[in-house]
């Protein structure tokens, strides 16, 4: 069984295509067992996403703002 931080660390780098094929393993069963590192995971996803939906465009100051506002909201539904 892994740490609950070494979880986060795998969950990090498998965003990014990183994490080896045991690593994920490792991952998968321990988000299994765990319900606060499964909730990591998916706001991990969905921050991923959000971040490579903007990638490339650039924002005016209002749609920075209402992405703050959702984001914001987001985030203290999970808190």
């Amino acid at each position: 069984m892994i740490s609950c931080e070494e979880s986060g660390h795998i969950c990090d780098k498998a965003q990014y295509k990183e994490a080896s094929i045991i690593e994920k393993v490792k991952f998968k069963f321990h988000t299994f067992m765990c319900a606060v590192c499964r909730q990591h995971s998916k706001n991990n996803t969905k921050l991923t996403q959000l971040i490579d939906s903007i990638k490339g465009n650039q924002l005016s100051i209002s749609e920075k703002k209402e992405l703050k506002s959702s984001f914001d909201k987001e985030l203290q539904k999970h808190q």
